[in-house]
């Protein structure tokens, strides 16, 4: 019976992935690449996606009190990777999001540690271009729940917010046990913001909050 479950729910969820539709997507990935999923289940305020396997290119953990210098002092490193300084010398097209995992620090005066991490082209992934200071990040499935939100992001209070809103709408769903032990076993992620948009865009900006998480096979 457990095998046969095993086969069973991952065809359910990706019917209902196909019924549901995605969602409408950032406006900057229609005019650039972004990594695709399917959307699994919606509720009221979060959304759960899984994501097709991609590989990311990432900094070292990054400390600092300030989610935007950390974040900014990331892209800066992404964006001379992108531009040609890396071991082949090959330039490569900007995608969205620029994805910033955060492990929050325990108080509000002490250094929190960030990831900041670049989505790889399709034209790429085969054979990523290495380069000093960075590593490869190679995702399989994953599913996510996300909470998306508009807005440029400054520091304060306003990201925790929104994952501690995302948290709470999971609660009472049949996602919020997956989630929780997910951010258990990975606890230097609480949770990964997703910029699409560039500095230089005023209106129209998305954001997202994600919590990645693994399904257990036998039951939700």
């Amino acid at each position: 019976m457990a095998s046969s479950t095993h086969f069973i729910l991952p065809v359910l969820l990706l019917l209902a992935a196909h019924l549901l539709g995605s969602r409408a997507v950032p406006p900057t990935c229609e005019r650039i690449e972004c990594p695709s999923y399917d959307v699994v289940d919606k509720g009221n305020g979060f959304e759960i996606r899984l994501y097709n396997s991609t590989q990311w290119m990432s900094t070292s953990s990054i400390d600092d009190i300030s989610f935007v210098n950390a974040t900014r002092t990331g892209f800066l490193r992404l964006f001379d990777y992108i531009q040609g300084k890396n071991k082949y010398g090959e330039q490569i097209e900007m995608t969205a999001p620029v994805i910033t995992r955060v492990a929050p620090s325990d108080g509000p005066f002490c250094a929190s540690s960030f990831v900041v991490s670049f989505y790889v082209p399709k034209k790429n992934q085969p054979n990523p271009p290495p380069a000093d200071g960075l590593q490869l990040q190679k995702w399989g499935l994953k599913y996510a729940a996300v909470r998306q939100f508009g807005g440029f992001i400054s520091d304060g209070d306003s990201v925790g917010e929104e994952a501690a809103a995302l948290y709470s709408s999971l609660q009472g769903s049949i996602w919020f046990s997956a989630v929780s032990k997910g951010q258990k076993a990975d606890p230097t992620s609480a949770y990964t913001v997703a910029q699409y948009n560039s500095p230089f865009e005023f209106s129209g900006r998305v954001n997202e909050i994600w919590m990645m998480f693994a399904m257990d096979s036998h039951r939700i």
